[in-house]
């Protein structure tokens, strides 16, 4: 229970706050104009306003707040907090897709076209969303088979003459604008024709495509044709025009809809730009339990707007939104007015409505879709529980593997899965300390043992973890060795839970379960063989990820690390002028006083530091 001196204390500030439970996990973040009042009403009849309210405020064991300037503030940040910490009763965005766009570097001399997912705020220009990223990067490839520009990140002017051009010069892929020859108001010949196309005004660009690939087709070069035969497929999903209304006409806007059931939410949203649909897509919903649709749909504007590139000037929705701040905030964000509307009537009404049709359309599909991979999970389960002989169907099952690369950076890991679903949140990891070489028996003996271990001494401190909470079934990724290993360690404890070892055949496929000394073996086509193969990669695949960010840590150390004055820009920017130690040492004060971000000091700091590591 919350201790009322501490509600006592809180300011009436705006702010965000963060509920805790027992584990000190944050279970929800809110936002408030006035944070004495709003979290005062947790513990008030506000508390008991619904189910999942009650459920949340009897699991908070404690809260903290950050105190900020106004509402557009504690707007942000609480969406950050969110995305960081994914609390168990938030509306959680399920995807977080960013759509591509095409940027031209019109603040160079020498443009370079690329593509990007975030707008800068920069002189450059930026063409799209688009959500077909294949298609942009065909196109992006066609502009440079057709344009000899340039593709690299040089500093054109502090690269004449130092360098020697790279072999796009040499096959006449680029003008070559690092030697210092090249008209700048030639290479923007270039530059203009592909903004002409990209801004519907130029078409030569599909005539001289053409032409390749019937020159290409002639000379039997088939795989040519076939590449600018796609170029051009590419060039017209980018460029192709759906007007749709007249009050839409050379608009952009977003239209968002709402379809829900029982079991899932689904927001659908349709990309208007230039008066023509360039795309839709839907997101789904996590721990939406009985939020009204506005508060879902505040909830996804939030989340959605706050990790893309681009703020349409025109929002269109179902129902009007109470928290203003959201229209003030995208307005700041965008740098210009943004409308938020939910229309009653005329073109605009219909485009929500066709927005709905959508997503009702898509959540009937995903649906069917969910209740059958559920249906295949719980089955599997089943078989599961028949092949081993289990007196109940198990729930909770844990996974271990053990990855290292000849015994190096050693790690294990843990990963969750409840009723068939992965349970992220639970996944733990762990780096061997007491075992050196490639020992995976120790290894596993070491990580179940400090799993168990802790997961006895939270019990009794009753505390609620991923450790107190035991499995109804271990998953060890091995054999009968590897079985027995993880066997004594719970008899030691006195511990009774069935463990299962998943092993695997020559070309390391799971080939069936160890299991109370005996193989099961499984068929490939079965649903169980689908469900412990997918239980096992996963294993892998967290253990080999925390294996790999330890390696990377370790390996990209180096003679620099050590040097006062040097940190990662530095390093980096050394790194990428020089191209090796050795060149750097033999820098003269002057040539590295010339990388970005260096100054004469830390250049003799640098200078000196050789010259007292050679002496010594």
């Amino acid at each position: 229970m919350i201790n009322k001196e501490l509600l006592d204390l809180l300011p009436n500030d705006p702010g965000v706050y963060l509920m805790k439970d027992s584990t000190d996990d944050v279970i929800y973040v809110g936002k408030a104009k006035n944070l004495r009042k709003r979290v005062r009403q947790y513990f008030g009849s506000y508390g008991q306003s619904s189910r999942k309210v009650q459920a949340m405020v009897s699991h908070i064991a404690d809260f903290e707040y950050i105190i900020v300037e106004n509402e557009i503030e504690s707007l942000i940040l609480e969406q950050n907090l969110i995305k960081e910490k994914k609390p168990k009763y938030n509306v959680l965005l399920r995807d977080d897709k960013q759509y591509p766009y095409i940027k031209i570097t019109s603040q160079e001399d020498y443009p370079r076209v690329m593509k990007t997912r975030r707008l800068g705020k920069d002189r450059a220009h930026y063409y799209g969303p688009f959500p077909n990223t294949t298609a942009v990067n065909q196109a992006i490839e066609i502009f440079h088979e057709l344009y000899p520009i340039r593709d690299c990140n040089l500093n054109i002017e502090k690269s004449i003459g130092k360098i020697r051009p790279c072999l796009n010069y040499f096959i006449h892929r680029c003008m070559g604008p690092c030697l210092g020859n090249v008209d700048p108001k030639e290479y923007q010949k270039h530059i203009q024709e592909i903004q002409g196309f990209l801004d519907g005004k130029n078409t030569d660009i599909y005539d001289r495509l053409q032409e390749k690939m019937e020159e290409a087709s002639k000379n039997l070069d088939f795989e040519g044709a076939i590449k600018y035969r796609d170029g051009m497929k590419a060039l017209d999903i980018l460029s192709e025009r759906q007007k749709i209304t007249e009050a839409a006409s050379e608009k952009e806007e977003d239209v968002i809809a709402i379809a829900r059931d029982v079991d899932a939410v689904l927001v659908q949203i349709f990309f208007i730009r230039d008066g023509k649909i360039i795309g839709r897509e839907h997101f789904l919903l996590d721990h939406f339990n009985q939020e009204s649709t506005q508060e879902i749909l505040e909830t996804f504007l939030k989340q959605f707007y706050m990790g893309t590139a681009y703020i349409p000037r025109e929002i269109l929705i179902e129902e009007d939104l109470v928290d203003e701040a959201i229209e003030d905030w995208l307005s700041q964000k965008r740098g210009s007015r943004v409308y938020i509307q939910a229309p009653k009537r005329g073109e605009k009404k219909a485009l929500v409505t066709m927005a709905k049709k959508n997503a009702l359309d898509m959540m009937v599909k995903n649906t069917s879709r969910y209740q059958k991979k559920k249906d295949e999970r719980l089955l599997a389960l089943e078989d599961l529980q028949e092949s081993l002989g289990l007196k109940e169907k198990p729930f909770r099952l844990e996974c271990y593997d053990i990855s290292n690369i000849s015994g190096v950076e050693s790690v294990g890991s843990m990963v969750v899965f409840e009723d068939g679903l992965a349970k992220k949140s639970d996944y733990r990891k762990f780096r061997i300390k007491t075992v050196q070489g490639p020992d995976d028996y120790k290894s596993m003996e070491e990580v179940l043992s400090r799993r168990f271990l802790r997961g006895q001494s939270e019990k009794e401190e009753e505390k609620l973890s991923s450790f107190s909470l035991f499995p109804d079934l271990l998953l060890i990724d091995g054999g009968k060795g590897q079985v027995n290993i993880v066997e004594g360690v719970l008899r030691k404890l006195g511990i009774r839970i069935p463990v299962v070892g998943l092993v695997k055949d020559d070309f390391h496929k799971t080939r069936g379960m160890v299991y109370e000394g005996k193989e099961i073996p499984l068929k490939v086509s079965s649903r169980l063989y689908r469900l412990l193969f997918s239980i096992q990669e996963e294993a892998h695949r967290f253990a080999l990820n925390y294996h790999k960010s330890l390696h990377k840590k370790n390996t990209f150390k180096s003679q620099l690390d050590d040097i006062p004055g040097i940190g990662p820009k530095r390093k980096k920017a050394l790194m990428m002028h020089f191209k090796s130690i050795k060149k750097i040492k033999e820098a003269s004060l002057e040539e590295l006083a010339e990388v970005d971000g260096m100054n004469q000091r830390v250049a003799e700091t640098l200078k000196n530091y050789w010259k007292e590591g050679d002496k010594a």
